[in-house]
């Protein structure tokens, strides 16, 4: 078994906990459906947010998600690199798996599909 990165990132339009939430609740549900996650497998959950996102916690929406109450989650705020993606939301989910490093479904949804375009092409499971 393998401690695997799975990588997530998203945004939204506006700085609002409504926004936020959303956006997270559909990411990481894709994240999870994509990459078939039980969250008895996951080690721990990094998020982190651009600096102009500070209105909610995206860790309240993995919170939401069923079974998730007991996963460790940690939020951060993201280098505020000039020119960087703006209203950004970036997830990296720590799971213990047996799929390769290819297998993994990573997940780019709305404006954050320009961060890693070769893995937003990615084929749904």
């Amino acid at each position: 078994m393998y401690n695997r990165g799975i990588r997530g990132a998203t945004t939204v339009e506006q700085n609002s906990s409504e926004d936020i939430y959303a956006a997270t609740e559909e990411l990481v549900a894709e994240m999870i459906q994509r990459n078939e996650i039980d969250p008895e497998t996951v080690s721990n959950i990094w998020i982190t947010v651009t600096h102009d996102l500070d209105a909610a916690f995206p860790a309240v929406a993995v919170r939401r998600q069923p079974g998730w109450d007991f996963v460790p989650l940690m939020c951060a705020m993201e280098i505020p690199v000039e020119g960087s993606l703006p209203r950004c939301i970036r997830l990296m989910i720590q799971v213990n798996t047996e799929k390769g490093q290819r297998e993994i479904q990573h997940v780019y949804q709305r404006g954050a599909t320009v961060l890693r375009p070769d893995l937003a092409r990615q084929k749904q499971l």
